[in-house]
């Protein structure tokens, strides 16, 4: 298949990238490379020279997104390129609103123009909101009540390819979306090819294994009175090859007409401290760790009912152990302290 993967230079969008190519698919990557790199595409293109085209480009560029559509003969398109950090959407709002809905819009413009059939969208637990205790473990019938413009510009995708699904069905053509619903997605690829490199940093893995390896001064625990076990939140860690595993077989189930929505996540949650103690045992290392207050819109608990993928396309999380997803990250920040280095 031919398949056209944006944000394909970043964290998620380079490990779906790998399993693409690995599945024997023809794939272009389109990226600007604002928070992507070009070294994982280098990386990937040495390994499959014939079979990956990296594009250095904006969303917002309909008209050449259509002719490289048509250029490649693309007939997926899987869509990653968003921002996606909570507190600068809050601060930067109009700047999400563009990048995240406008562009994505204009990605859809494009492919319904080429008449591209499969459109997989990256979405976000964000749309949820803050879900009730009774609504937890969250399942896609949850109420879609998104509490920042990060949520809220993902969320207006969402419904706009609701639109254009029903849009092309009944004019008869064929078109079909997925858009997974991620919670919190963690560790790096196990070849130890690819791995997680954000600037600025904010994923707790990643910020605890940057103080293991001396870059930080401490790990910070934002709040510690949540009615909780052990005070601290509890999050939903899904590995990233687990995530990427689940979009492919979303993007091969989808049939002409589909609209399906899917939480992804292990299904059970893990608290603040739990992570730091896995960290710790991974690492070998007794970095500092400091107690600070709650942040704003901090929810106490918050994992995926993931029963519904699991029954529809048979799909679960594979890497279950949070210390085998510590560890697959732990070896990649090992041997590049410095990330990508571009």
């Amino acid at each position: 298949m031919h398949i056209l993967v944006t944000g394909g230079a970043g964290y998620i969008g380079s490990h779906c990238v790998q399993r693409l190519l690995r599945d024997g698919h023809t794939v272009v990557s389109y990226d600007n490379l604002f928070r992507g790199h070009r070294r994982p595409m280098d990386l990937l293109a040495q390994q499959h020279p014939d079979t990956l085209t990296f594009v250095e480009g904006d969303l917002c560029e309909t008209d050449r997104l259509e002719a490289l559509m048509r250029e490649h003969a693309i007939e997926t398109i899987m869509h990653f390129a968003a921002w996606a950090y909570v507190g600068e959407s809050v601060e930067m709002p109009l700047a999400y609103w563009r990048n995240n809905t406008v562009g994505s819009l204009s990605l859809i413009e494009a492919a319904d123009r080429a008449g591209v059939e499969r459109f997989v969208f990256s979405s976000t637990c964000a749309t949820y909101g803050e879900p009730g205790p009774d609504q937890i473990p969250i399942r896609e019938t949850c109420p879609q009540q998104p509490i920042n413009p990060y949520g809220q510009s993902k969320l207006a995708v969402e419904k706009i390819l609701i639109d254009w699904v029903r849009a092309c069905t009944n004019e008869g053509r064929p078109c079909a979306v997925c858009a997974p619903r991620y919670f919190n997605v963690a560790g790096c690829d196990r070849s130890g090819l690819l791995g997680e490199d954000h600037e600025p940093e904010t994923h707790l893995i990643p910020v605890i294994l940057e103080a293991a390896l001396g870059r930080r001064e401490a790990i910070t625990i934002f709040g510690t009175d949540y009615p909780t076990p052990d005070g601290t939140c509890i999050r939903d860690y899904i590995h990233v090859e687990d995530l990427i595993d689940a979009h492919v077989r979303a993007m091969e189930a989808l049939e002409p007409g589909d609209t399906r929505f899917y939480n992804l996540g292990i299904g059970n949650g893990l608290s603040v401290r739990e992570i730091i103690d896995a960290c710790r045992e991974v690492t070998g290392v007794d970095f500092p760790v400091k107690e600070g207050p709650r942040r704003a819109g901090d929810p106490p608990v918050l994992y995926a009912d993931p029963s519904k993928i699991r029954d529809e396309l048979g799909w679960s999380a594979s890497i279950t152990d949070v210390h085998e997803i510590v560890d697959s990250a732990w070896k990649w920040f090992k041997a590049h302290p410095d990330g990508y280095g571009d």
